[in-house]
């Protein structure tokens, strides 16, 4: 009996599954890697031939494929070994004019914006009186008799963070809040900017639950910060107030648009996969430097100086700049679509879409046996101020969340975003927002990770349905 048993606990042990550990060799080398980028200038010099060749880049505007061909000229440019592009279709959504003023009881103008795939008003627009609710909830309790022919406006107001979090109590309300004011007959759909620059009079736009235009659709606005206040101060007074919204926007058709693509080669896997991107596209009101030109220029920077090395890494290291974030992660979900038969091969990933404040907080959704690995890249990072959560999972970033759901093991790595919120989709993203040294230090972390995750031994846990529980914090 006694060596049966040992002999099944033998097998036991026999049997259990290997950890996954990076060589010492390469956990130096991303350590040198590392302060080789900490003094690079890459991504800034990529972000700044973007935003200032280019310009904004709404989707399926003429700038989008002006910058898909400048990307690709730049991937070539940087050395990557292939660089290719995959289609992606999705509506084009156009903004021409937008107005907006109260009319009664104090007349005078509001500065605002329309909300992406918002619909137009009638011609010679929108005059209508306005109704206030305190949040989504309220809305959705409201009466539609007291909704029917107004105009909704709900004003949450953002406050600033490091992790951000109020953003989804904001978002939340510029995505949903328009289809649950037309479900309820309302004309039209105002919110406070989701957005924490509470004294600059500049709105925030992105977009709207509306998917295309058979939708049941309404003109949806953002107004800036001030006006917000200045409304609701009109709206104390307790008299009726009515406002005129003059929304020249709307959908015009479909778009053949393409996430780009460039790849480093691995030595030993190609066929392993290491993802790690930014989105390409923009909102039109700025430049989309921090949103996100930052985060397609971060992953660039790092796969290029991993390319400097003596040879080429074990495993492929594929950096994905895709199209259409912005109006419902197009690009992403196209992506996800296409290689969801493969996710075994995406070993690990993560997108860069939270501006290029430092990276301060590292979490991972990996097997259990992938943990030592982890521990090994943070181990690198701490030192420029990178922490480990390790009860926090990863999700992988804004688009590469569509691979993470289908199975992909990820990180997040997340940035400073204390006053990122002050700029996002307005038209104060641009360059001047963007601190050399910090986005350095995004490229940094990129590259060391993405260095040491493409040289471990054994994998990170990527199969089919394997992170199905986790759910990403951003």
């Amino acid at each position: 009996m006694f060596a049966l048993s040992l002999a099944a606990a033998c097998a036991t042990v026999a049997a259990a599954p290997a950890e996954t550990r990076i060589p010492d060799a390469a956990v130096r080398a991303a350590g040198q890697l590392r302060d080789r980028a900490m003094n690079d200038d890459t991504a800034y010099q990529f972000v700044a031939g973007l935003t200032t060749e280019v310009g904004p880049r709404l989707a399926a505007s003429d700038n989008d494929a002006r910058a898909r061909a400048w990307v690709i000229a730049k991937f070539k440019a940087l050395g990557f070994d292939k660089v290719y592009e995959e289609p992606v279709s999705y509506p084009k959504w156009v903004r021409r004019h937008e107005a907006g003023a109260i009319v009664a009881p104090f007349a005078q103008n509001l500065v605002l914006t329309a909300l992406g795939h918002s619909f137009p008003t009638p011609a010679g627009g929108l005059t209508a009186e306005v109704v206030r609710f305190d949040n989504l909830d309220a809305l959705k309790a409201a009466d539609p008799a007291k909704v029917r022919g107004k105009i909704v406006y709900i004003g949450f107001r953002m406050q600033p963070h490091k992790d951000g979090h109020d953003y989804g109590t904001g978002s939340s309300i510029r995505v949903g809040g328009p289809p649950l004011a037309a479900s309820k007959g309302a004309s039209g759909f105002l919110l406070r900017s989701a957005g924490t620059d509470a004294k600059d009079r500049m709105a925030h736009t992105g977009v709207t639950g509306f998917a295309d235009a058979r939708a049941n659709g309404i003109p949806a606005a953002a107004l800036s910060n001030p006006d917000a206040d200045q409304l609701e101060r009109v709206l104390a007074y307790g008299k009726p107030v009515t406002l005129k919204l003059d929304l020249d926007v709307g959908f015009d058709g479909d778009y053949a648009g393409a996430n780009v693509i460039g790849e480093v080669t691995g030595r030993k896997h190609p066929d392993q996969i290491i993802d790690i991107g930014g989105h390409l596209d923009s909102w039109d009101p700025g430049t989309g430097a921090i949103d996100d030109a930052a985060g397609v220029a971060i992953a660039a920077a790092a796969a290029h100086l991993i390319t400097q090395m003596p040879q080429r890494p074990d495993r492929t290291i594929r950096v994905i700049a895709f199209a259409n974030e912005e109006a419902g992660l197009y690009g992403g979900k196209a992506y996800a679509e296409k290689h969801a038969a493969e996710i075994a091969r995406h070993v690990l990933g993560t997108e860069s879409d939270f501006g290029a404040g430092p990276i301060w907080r590292m979490s991972a959704s990996v097997k259990p046996e992938a943990r030592a690995a982890i521990a090994q890249i943070a181990a690198v990072l701490k030192p420029i101020g990178v922490d480990y959560d390790d009860k926090k999972p990863g999700g992988g970033g804004s688009d590469l969340s569509q691979m993470h759901a289908k199975g992909m093991a990820a990180l997040t790595l997340l940035q400073d975003g204390t006053h990122y919120f002050d700029i996002h989709h307005t038209p104060n993203d641009t360059l001047d927002k963007i601190e050399p040294k910090e986005l350095a230090q995004n490229v940094a972390v990129y590259a060391a990770w993405t260095y040491m995750a493409a040289q471990a031994e054994g994998d990170f846990g990527s199969k089919p349905g394997a992170f199905a529980k986790d759910k990403d914090e951003e």
